[in-house]
């Protein structure tokens, strides 16, 4: 999310100079040309919700609708301790529709509302969209002074170097699941402070949490929803009363109380959302934020609603709520208000919280153009800052569909990267239909598909676009706009997946099974993305989807790390991970690239996808390397060429020493897995 940039008030007017090194200020300020696009109803300023100075706060609203707006304030943030408020003050409105009041005294640590009249009838009392803090359960807006919520060394956290998008891996995690289980060895349990605990083991004395993430090689932790959600999906007063993922969207810009020490105080979860932010940074992670703008937790009692009714949704022609999430609502983001609000709040989390990225939830549901401007805002902070989603919707939307950021339009988004559903279930079979394979479980005629996501969905002139399973066309422009991926949060696990496809393998099978699915995910070009836990071969007893089902399914069971099986399933990942950062083949940027170094093998046995990256560049060790992914429950001969080849990997997943040789013309590839060979 996103803090408040200013782009329509004033400017000040830079006059350049004869020297190269100096810049001068003009006294005077000239307005901005205004936004053409922008609605007469609507507002450019950057000053909505509460500035704070310990002389007065300023408090602002946007509502075209309201007749009359209160503020009202309140000593405790908690609706069941205090009913009504200690103050209440009338708002005065602008030409521009915004509802202001000033108090000249310091009002830290209060809490407040606002309630609009409309059409003779008072509205229900809401924080404004801009909230950054809130009492428990996000019932009521918190004033807060920033600057005390920083950590110690706050202004020295930098993010950890990133040269490239393709240098990514992403780990995606629930904060509560990483230390829910009694096994972790943390302290914070369920708390954003889990995530900064190091020296944490299993009872085996194997590394947990934050170390092991670390160890394994990832680069980023994508985590899953942490701001603040609706109360109905955890009540922060009880928060381990009920498990949920947070999809339920109510204060933007305000961290998950549940998370927190103390939900009460709203200082608190920003200041450990910080020192979680900064931990991470310290050991090398960078942080991208799940962020939930298409819908709201509620419809007709949102915070949207309480002050503008209506506007920030789309509407059915009948004056129903559309749908395309599935959620019961839509927001409307080609709206200029709401379109606004996404980049800011964006922003804000950027800013304030040095968050470096962003996965969109339903990122289908909103149009090219907002993507596109919070685009180019986030990369005027930093052009390393990730951005990518998912690129469907839930259902039918009144957006036109040519609008919509849908994955088939990834070529229009700018730097933006969306999810590869084809090799995702062209890997283990769809996530619609339980008991369906993919290439690593057994699936005839996946070859296609698997090299369309070796290429990360984008052209080449060895693809038979037909035989992909979803897409019958390239739909990536660049291999950094592609997320490679087997599983996530939603639907099964891929250890549960495998077990409801073969059901009659026994383990040693299925995890061979696990280890070619991760390798292909991790030897394939684009942005590779790991289901925290999958390292484990995380298991959820066999439950789709536990957006809210407990603990006792959802947690990470570390002491599956002290089982042999699963450790070096453990040990396979990292050795996977470290063999792509080693070699920039694995991590090309360009499609022009990919076409020039990449050629697929032909005239191959089925279950099997062999190809060989030549000549090359950007400093690798290897020269040439080929990488052969065999399906097939039994050894594989393959004759490629007459060359000598050095083994890299060989199906058991052992690194070779370099002395390791063997020759194209008859080459034996062990049942369900991957060779790497290569020349120097």
């Amino acid at each position: 999310m996103n803090t408040i940039q200013s782009s329509y008030v004033s400017s000040i007017v830079l006059l350049s100079v004869l020297s190269i090194t100096s810049l001068l200020m003009t006294a005077c300020q000239s307005p901005t040309p205004p936004d053409p696009n922008m609605p007469s109803d609507a507002y450019s300023g950057d000053d909505l919700g509460l500035t704070y100075s310990p002389q007065r706060s300023i408090f602002k609203v946007w509502s075209p609708v309201a007749a009359e707006m209160k503020l009202h304030i309140y000593d405790d943030g908690d609706i069941e301790q205090q009913k009504t408020p200690s103050s209440s003050h009338i708002m005065t409105k602008d030409a521009q529709n915004v509802w202001s009041v000033e108090l000249n005294e310091n009002l830290l640590g209060k809490f407040y509302t606002f309630q609009i009249t409309k059409d003779g009838k008072l509205g229900k009392e809401a924080p404004d969209p801009y909230a950054i803090a809130t009492g428990v359960n996000g019932h009521r807006a918190m004033v807060v002074d920033l600057k005390e919520t920083n950590p110690a060394d706050w202004s020295s956290d930098q993010r950890p170097p990133l040269a490239r998008f393709t240098d990514i891996v992403i780990y995606e995690l629930h904060v509560r699941d990483l230390s829910s289980h009694p096994s972790s060895g943390i302290v914070h349990q369920k708390k954003f402070l889990g995530l900064t605990e190091t020296g944490t083991t299993n009872p085996a004395h194997l590394a947990t949490g934050l170390d092991h993430i670390k160890a394994l090689g990832a680069t980023h932790v994508h985590l899953l929803p942490s701001f603040d959600f609706m109360p109905r999906s955890i009540n922060e007063a009880a928060p381990n009363d009920r498990f949920n993922w947070g999809y339920d969207p109510q204060n933007y810009n305000v961290p998950e109380g549940a998370y927190a020490t103390n939900p009460f105080d709203g200082r608190v979860r920003i200041q450990e959302f910080k020192t979680m932010v900064k931990a991470l940074h310290d050991n090398g992670l960078r942080v991208i934020m799940d962020v939930v703008y298409n819908h709201t937790g509620e419809t007709e009692g949102a915070n949207f609603n309480a002050l503008v009714p209506n506007y920030y949704y789309r509407m059915n022609a009948d004056g129903t709520f559309s749908n395309a999430s599935g959620c019961g609502n839509e927001t409307a983001s080609e709206k200029y208000m709401m379109r606004k609000f996404m980049v800011e709040s964006m922003r804000y989390w950027v800013e304030e919280y040095h968050v470096d990225g962003f996965r969109v939830d339903l990122m289908g549901i909103h149009d090219i153009e907002t993507m596109n401007q919070i685009s180019t805002a986030l990369h005027e902070i930093d052009p390393t800052i990730f951005i990518y989603g998912e690129g469907w919707t839930a259902g039918d939307s009144p957006l036109p569909v040519e609008q919509r950021a849908l994955k088939a339009h990834t070529a229009q988004l700018k730097n933006i990267a969306a999810f590869s559903d084809d090799i995702r279930d062209g890997l283990k079979g769809s996530v619609f239909n339980h008991q369906e394979a993919g290439f690593v479980n057994g699936k005839s005629g996946m070859e296609e598909t698997v090299k369309f996501g070796v290429v990360a969905a984008t052209e080449h002139p060895q693809i038979d676009y037909a035989a992909v399973n979803y897409s019958n066309h390239p739909w990536s422009p660049a291999p950094t706009q592609t997320i490679t991926y087997v599983s996530c949060h939603d639907n099964h696990t891929l250890y549960d997946k495998l077990l409801l496809t073969n059901p009659n393998a026994d383990e040693a099978t299925r995890l061979q099974m696990q280890r070619l699915a991760l390798s292909i995910v991790l030897t394939s070009q684009g942005v590779p993305f790991l289901h925290a836990g999958v390292e484990l071969a995380r298991t959820k007893q066999g439950v789709e989807n536990s957006f809210e089902h407990p603990d006792s399914i959802n947690q990470i069971d570390w002491n599956r790390k002290s089982q042999p099986q699963y450790l070096a399933t453990f040990e396979y990942v990292q050795q996977l991970i470290e063999l792509r950062k080693a070699h920039p083949a694995f991590r090309m940027t360009t499609t022009q690239q990919i076409q020039q170094h990449l050629q697929f093998f032909e005239n191959l046995p089925n279950h099997v996808v062999a190809y060989q990256m030549s000549d090359n560049a950007n400093g690798d060790a290897w020269k040439d390397i080929i990488v052969i992914y065999n399906a097939n429950p039994t050894a594989t001969r393959l004759n490629l060429n007459e060359d000598n080849w050095q083994v890299a990997w060989n199906g058991s997943g052992d690194i070779q020493a370099a002395a390791t040789k063997v020759r194209g013309n008859n080459l034996e590839v062990a049942p369900i897995s991957m060779m790497v060979l290569f020349k120097q």
